[in-house]
């Protein structure tokens, strides 16, 4: 039997169970891995500027691609504990990701040792598994649970803790005959999906609620073609943006409180049926669950089963993988409508399609300091459908997911349920990392970007190109706008006067020096005509230099973006659009 460190052999099991990338920091309590990872060669690295932020290029780099398992990897004490953050935003929208850490020697964890933490009870509550590993023995089949949990059921993240002598010590381990283990996946009957299916067609006015679990099963194709097959309109959540075209003729828009559309949110109240598929009812989606589920029937299916009744209980409910279920979903409509017993949903669906043509907010507007809505505008001009968005929250975040376009799954990677700032700049570079091919566009407030904008020299050092757009009012805009109801603004202005930059007047930060000083390029735009050609060259800039680029918009100081507390109360704080001219890159012109 060969012999090897416990090191070693971790990082035989990462190569065999598809790992490719690592993200991390070394530190001397990681450094035996880090041996290891040299050694063993096969798993390409990227050394992040601060641990919080390998954890996010994780996650992006889980995201970007089905099988996907980002892994990161820091020393003892604080690197963990700055991982948590990570952790955290992986397990609320169900993403696996391995967080690997190390820790002081095991005779001396419990005795104040140097950077020595519980880590593994600390990361328990954000994570599917956490544990230190005592034993070097156990060290390949604590690997190998760990890559069976994040693979089955509710997929999520796991952290493993390695004392530096655990990680020394050598064992026995033949890497040629090691297999991961089988993937427990629960999966819809075909008695159940009939029933889901009989309650579908008796409804009058049906919708689909599309999440991003459809996503993670990579069955985005599976949904569409039963939506295509039964002519139901489909309401993609947030986390499922993307999973049929924003331009299908059965997409209905998104539906909430914050990121939706005025003509998703009608047509869902007109529903009387909703089938929700790899959902988790998100309160920013539901809003106020009298008004979401008054009058109509629900049928909810998700991998998780304790899922199934946790915000409310529906008229019916399957535990399945999204896929398992998608797959019987498809084969049972298309026998009904083979036998002519699927009613014509064509009329309802074209009742979606005309509130899209008519139900729109404007983006269209010459002021000068810029509205942002003229930023999202000028995105859809200048992005294609190929582009892969990558956001976190605020104002920035809500806006562009009303205004901007998506076309692809996995092509709007935003951490949905976290929403942790600074957020954006490490998961855009795990995210082109894991697809350098395909354009990456990145979306910040100035807030979100000054959290983790130092990640912006691992994009120069490694050669990660990207796009960052940047909008800046030197506010806390989406906190201000939420302390209107307490009838205060505090605290929450960014604004003063940079002795280094006076040109910039009270926005401060002056963030195209930064960038630069951090090896990267940056053009600011102040004038709504410059936008265009600035994302276009910023394309140019990032293909001819390799590294990531921003482009810092500076907009009015205060803009109220369209947000409520129930569904049919969202308050529209600008100017609605009345004629085409108003919103040009409208996915339906406006009628």
């Amino acid at each position: 039997m060969p012999r090897m460190t416990a090191a070693r052999a971790a990082v035989e099991i990462l190569k065999r169970e598809g790992v490719t990338n690592a993200f991390g920091v070394p530190g001397a309590a990681i450094n035996p891995f880090y041996k290891a990872l040299q050694a063993g060669g096969g798993i390409d690295h990227t050394l992040a500027r601060h641990v919080e932020g390998a954890s996010h290029m994780a996650e992006g780099y889980t995201r970007t691609k089905a099988g996907n398992i980002g892994v990161c990897i820091g020393t003892s004490g604080p690197a963990g504990t700055d991982m948590i953050t990570g952790l955290y935003s992986a397990i609320g929208d169900s993403i696996p990701i391995l967080c690997i850490t190390g820790q002081a020697p095991t005779a001396v964890i419990h005795k104040e040792d140097f950077q020595a933490v519980d880590i593994a009870s600390i990361a328990k509550p954000v994570t599917k598994w956490a544990v230190t590993v005592l034993e070097a023995a156990q060290v390949p089949g604590v690997f190998q649970q760990a890559f069976h949990l994040m693979r089955s059921g509710r997929p999520g993240p796991v952290l493993i803790d390695l004392p530096i002598d655990v990680q020394l010590t050598e064992i026995e381990f033949d890497p040629e005959t090691y297999e991961p283990l089988p993937v427990y996946k629960p999966a819809a009957t075909r008695k159940q999906v009939e029933k889901a299916v009989a309650m579908l067609v008796e409804s009058e006015r049906p919708l689909i609620v599309a999440g991003g679990g459809i996503i993670n099963a990579d069955a985005s194709e599976l949904l569409v073609e039963f939506a295509e097959v039964t002519g139901v309109p489909v309401v993609p959540t947030l986390m499922g943006w993307g999973i049929l075209a924003d331009d299908h003729e059965l997409n209905a828009g998104m539906v909430g409180l914050q990121t939706s559309h005025r003509y998703g949110n009608a047509t869902f109240l007109e529903s009387d049926f909703v089938l929700g598929i790899g959902n988790r009812w998100a309160n920013r989606h539901t809003g106020g669950l009298d008004v979401y589920t008054k009058g109509r029937k629900f049928v909810h299916v998700d991998i998780e089963p304790t899922q199934l009744g946790k915000i409310f209980a529906p008229d019916y409910a399957i535990a399945s993988d999204a896929k398992a279920a998608l797959e019987l979903f498809v084969e049972v409509a298309k026998e009904l409508k083979a036998a002519g017993k699927l009613p014509d949903r064509s009329a309802w669906a074209a009742s979606a399609q005309e509130r899209k043509a008519t139900l729109q907010r404007r983006t269209h507007f010459d002021n000068v300091p810029m509205k942002p809505q003229r930023v999202y505008e000028e995105m859809n001009r200048a992005f294609g459908p190929e582009t892969r968005y990558v956001t976190t929250i605020g104002l920035s975040q809500i806006a562009g997911a009303q205004m901007l376009h998506v076309y692809r799954p996995r092509h709007w990677i935003n951490c949905g349920q976290a929403g942790p700032l600074g957020w954006t700049i490490p998961a855009a570079l795990g995210v082109a990392t894991a697809d350098p091919e395909t354009p990456v566009v990145a979306l910040s407030g100035d807030y979100d970007f000054q959290f983790m904008l130092e990640e912006l020299a691992v994009g120069a050092q490694h050669n990660i190109p990207y796009v960052h757009v940047l909008v800046n009012n030197a506010y806390l805009g989406l906190i201000r706008q939420a302390q209107r109801n307490l009838d205060i603004n505090f605290q929450v202005n960014l604004e003063f006067e940079n002795i280094n930059s006076p040109e910039l007047g009270v926005y401060g930060v002056d963030h195209v020096k930064v960038a630069e000083g951090l090896g990267c390029k940056a053009i600011r735009v102040t004038e709504p005509d410059q936008l265009l050609p600035a994302f276009e060259e910023a394309k140019k800039l990032a293909a001819e230099y390799r590294v990531p680029v921003v482009v810092e918009a500076i907009l009015e100081r205060v803009t109220n973006i369209s947000m409520g507390v129930q569904i049919d109360g969202v308050n529209e704080w600008e100017e609605l659009a009345t004629e085409p001219g108003h919103a040009p890159t409208a996915i339906r012109p406006l009628v």
